[in-house]
């Protein structure tokens, strides 16, 4: 299992280059939604809110039924060609989707060491803490996987995110 974690800009480049299968696509409502060639509409999952860690006017929050839907997509993802996840600037809704899988498709580690490896791969990666909450949830972490991205902390300020891969260790 590989994931790619990208800002959209570099999308489709990375799905052709490394024959990716999947695609999450986490945007805000201004931004829309853009097919990839080569990816069909079944294993393309297009998720829309705003980049904020609570609710605001005016603006769209991630809830726990958009990271429910995360999961289900996640869980259903059959083959091994890699998998690509990406937001606008690959920086916060990527990332804490990457680290929701790291965790769902590696029950046994440690949710620390995942949240370490994170870092390890982009300094830059500040994973939006409130879809790590509804996923902690969802997944019955208790409270680990928010503990482990408050511990590596807010990456490095940037206007765009690291392209980095994670492939699942056996």
């Amino acid at each position: 299992m590989e994931i790619i974690v990208s800002p959209l800009a570099a999308v489709q480049l990375l799905v052709s280059k490394h024959k990716v299968s999947h695609v999450v696509s986490l945007l805000g409502p201004e931004t829309p939604h853009r097919s990839f060639s080569g990816i069909t509409d079944a294993n393309h999952l297009k998720l829309t809110f705003h980049d904020i860690l609570a609710p605001s006017e005016g603006l769209t929050a991630p809830a726990s039924d958009h990271v429910e839907t995360l999961i289900a997509f996640l869980k259903a993802r059959q083959g091994e060609d890699p998998m690509l996840i990406h937001c606008w600037a690959g920086i916060s809704r990527s990332t804490a989707s990457a680290f929701t899988a790291m965790c769902l498709y590696n029950p046994q580690v440690d949710e620390w060491r995942l949240a370490q490896q994170l870092r390890s791969l982009s300094h830059v990666a500040t994973p939006n803490r409130r879809i790590v909450a509804f996923a902690d949830d969802i997944m019955g972490r208790q409270g680990r996987m928010v503990d482990a991205i408050d511990a590596i902390g807010r990456g490095e300020e940037a206007y765009e995110g690291v392209i980095f891969q994670w492939k699942m260790q056996l």
